[in-house]
């Protein structure tokens, strides 16, 4: 399977949320690879990452990053690929609030798209989608992955309506 998507994450303890990236990947048929990268403990590695994702076959980078958060958008600000910022709630983070910011809110011609605090699962999604666009072995897996999705809705519902709600809790 050739790698298509870099994860990359500031620091090794961001390891369990962007996992969930690497493992939606899995799921869906998409090859990746997994670094730590910091913007500013390591800023050449993150120069020399980004500068060379392209020529190593990537289609998709996603960087996680806690805090002040500005791996995504340095990322972003090197590359022309497209960029997914996972913000992570971390051990100096102010709610979690500052890693959303620092990555939402980038300036015009620098776009990292954003998914929710910690939402690396939907970040492997996304970028998973962006590769099915072109790659219909890569969207046949998206659309399998949804409607799997849709049954486990409707069991739970047909459970609920079955057993009644108060024993649905009870499980």
């Amino acid at each position: 399977m050739d790698i298509q998507v870099g994860i990359i994450m500031g620091s090794k303890s961001d390891l369990p949320i962007m996992s969930e990236a690497a493992a939606a990947l899995e799921e869906l048929g998409v090859g990746y690879e997994l670094t730590v990268v910091s913007a500013h403990r390591t800023p050449e590695r993150m120069v020399d990452y980004a500068n060379s994702a392209r020529d190593r076959g990537l289609k998709v980078i996603i960087a996680g990053a806690g805090g002040a958060a500005h791996l995504p958008g340095m990322v972003a600000s090197m590359t022309s690929l497209p960029v997914i910022g996972v913000p992570i709630k971390s051990s100096n983070s102010i709610d979690g609030w500052d890693s959303v910011l620092s990555i939402l809110q980038m300036p015009g011609g620098i776009p990292v798209a954003t998914v929710a605090l910690n939402g690396a699962k939907n970040a492997g999604i996304l970028a998973a989608s962006i590769i099915g666009a072109f790659d219909t072995s890569i969207g046949k897996n998206l659309d399998q992955y949804k409607e799997r999705l849709k049954a486990k809705v409707i069991e739970s519902a047909e459970e609920l309506e079955t057993k009644g709600w108060k024993k649905f809790l009870s499980q």
